[in-house]
Order: C-alpha cells, then structure tokens, then sequence
C-alpha cells in the first residue's frame, strides 16, 4: 500500500516511484482507516531530504496492506540554509499544526548536537512541547538517537554521558526480553549507529525502561516505556539508515578534517567496510594526512567503496518498523470498536 502525504510530495520521493507529483497528489486520496503518521525531521540540511526518503522507504515497505498517511514536519529555532528552508516551506507544515492534531504515531529524528548540555540547544523548549504532546496524542513515538537521549533527560532525569570516541559504524546486539515490537526480530540483530553519547542500562533500568536489544560492547540500542498514552520507542541507533548513509558520513568528517575543522581523522567505521574497501581507505587517509587539504576529496573513492557495502540491518528493520504499524493498526481498531454506551430507558 503506498504511502499517502499530507501536503506536497517531495520530488525526490515522487521520482523515486516513478510517477508524476500532480498525479502521485491525486492518486492516493487517504481513506478513513489511514494510519496517520508525522515525522518531526530535523536532521542538518546535508540529510535532510536523504533522511525522508528513508523513513518514507522504510515505511513503504513494512505497511504491506495497512494504508499510511504520513505528513512532515521541523523544529523551527534549527538554523537552515536558504536552500533546506524553501524545502521545509514547501513540504513542511508548521509545528503549530502538529501540536493541534492527533496522530496515530510520530517518528522524531536527533540532530546534530551543538552544545555539551542539551537543555542548552536552541530548539530545546520546542522538542520538550512535542514530547509533551506526543504522550497523549499519540498512540506511539519513535525517538531517534539525540531525540531519544532528549525525551529520558526531560521525563525522567537521565543525562546522556560523553563516549570517548564516536561510536560509529554497525554493531551487533542481542535481543533481550519479549515485546510485540520484536516479534519475529532474530536473537542477535545489526543496526548503523553515529554518535557522541549514550544513555546507559542501569539508568534505564531504574527508571522504569524495558531494554529490548543490547550489546556488552556497544551498550543498549532499542528501548520503551509506556509514556501516559503513548508508547516511547527508543533507538540510539539507525535501524532506518540506508547501505550508503554511513559512508557519506565518514566522507564528511574526513572533509572537516581536511579543510581544519576536526584536529583528528575520524576513525573508521566499525563492521561496515570489507577488506577490499579498508584497504582503499586506509590508502586515502595515508594521503590525507600528509596532504591535508580539502581538494584530495576529489579522489576519495566513493563510487568503488560503495559498490561494495550491504546493508545488513535491512530486514530487522522492516520487522520492527512492521511491528511498529500494527501496533498502531490494532489501537486504531480497538478505539473504532469501542460500543457506543446506551443510556438507561432508551431503545
């Protein structure tokens, strides 16, 4: 069942299924039983648009016959270029809009962290308005990476703690514990993570969080807790990445290195690369930090590295996602079910 947008299609994703906008806007009219679901995108400019194709593809794919209505939205104080602001005004509704509605379920993507304290980041006020929100108007919430490490510091205390390194790359956990989210997931799943931080089991534990997958080296990935009304769906990772994401990201931070921005190179990948590709990038980095200047980009070897990545995390991910959207259906149901109550001495 295709996807149905709330407001104007992205040309990418419209491109992407092959069709036209003006026919891709008249073609799915929702339906009543829709699943309406928002996504609060405020990942920086460079990802924005690759991050809507992901969830829009993972989304796609996991909604099998259950119809998706999916509208997109931004936290405002994020600084834009005049380039991802026209995007967000011209497929982006205000937050104001969200905060008005209901949703069956909301996915609310981190950013990049420009502060050591997250209560000091300038969109802070506004992120907690949603978490707020999301409880009661939500059936579920999806909270990615610093979105997730944002919602346990508002609601329960928890201070995401500094990792000595980027955790970057894929990592292997073992699913711990029973949850329908992880019905049919497989005992040891992979998922891409990229981040400077981490909320740990024992402060989750404590307060209440059902650790659903977890690693003795990589620390937890996936974790919930019933919030009010709404169930909050946790990853410190990105089930939702692409094969390619990481690899653009590692290309990013090589470039901050070369044009000064990082002192340091930034490390590779954990169990991303194969031999064959370790090798082309070891040689690039041998070149990089003997010549440090931004132009050896032009010889980064994008284009052989990346015909040889798999996305290993793909089907986990569907499970999940899957998982996720029929737990929503089923809530859907049972409020549509409910008996309207007869009052005493009618007919």
């Amino acid at each position: 069942m295709p996807l149905t947008m709330g407001g104007r299609v992205p040309a990418r994703w419209a491109e992407k299924k092959n069709r036209s906008l003006r026919g891709f806007r008249e073609s799915h009219v929702p339906s009543a039983d829709c699943l309406k679901v928002a996504l609060v995108n405020n990942m920086p400019d460079a990802a924005l648009e690759d991050t809507e194709l992901q969830f829009f593809e993972l989304l796609d794919a996991a909604s099998g016959d259950v119809p998706v209505l999916i509208k997109l939205y931004s936290l405002p104080e994020i600084i834009r270029t005049d380039r991802a602001q026209l995007h967000l005004s011209s497929h982006y509704f205000g937050i104001d809009d969200l905060l008005n509605a209901k949703f069956d379920g909301v996915i609310i993507t981190g950013t990049e962290p420009r502060q050591p304290k997250l209560k000091d980041e300038p969109y802070w006020r506004t992120l907690v308005d949603v978490f707020d929100w999301a409880e009661t108007h939500t059936t579920s919430a999806v909270l990615s990476c610093l979105a997730a490490h944002a919602s346990v510091l508002h609601s329960d205390a928890i201070d995401r703690l500094p990792l000595p390194d980027k955790q970057f790359g894929v990592f292997e956990y073992k699913r711990s514990g029973q949850h329908p989210l992880t019905n049919g997931v497989a005992d040891m799943v992979r998922f891409p993570h990229s981040r400077w931080n981490e909320v740990r089991e024992d402060a989750l534990n404590t307060r209440g969080y059902s650790i659903l997958t977890k690693s003795p080296d990589a620390g937890v990935d996936l974790f919930v807790k019933q919030k009010k009304q709404s169930l909050f769906v946790h990853f410190q990772g990105h089930p939702e990445y692409f094969d390619r994401t990481l690899l653009k990201e590692y290309r990013r931070d090589i470039r901050r290195f070369l044009n000064r921005e990082r002192e340091t190179y930034p490390s590779m990948p954990n169990g991303y690369f194969d031999p064959e590709a370790t090798k082309l990038l070891d040689e690039f980095r041998q070149n990089g930090q003997s010549h440090r200047h931004e132009d050896l980009l032009d010889v980064f070897p994008e284009a052989a590295v990346g015909e040889t990545l798999r996305n290993t995390w793909r089907e986990t991910s569907l499970c999940l996602y899957r998982n996720w959207l029929q737990i929503l259906a089923s809530k859907r149901a049972s409020i549509t079910q409910v008996p309207v109550p007869v009052r005493a001495g009618t007919r």
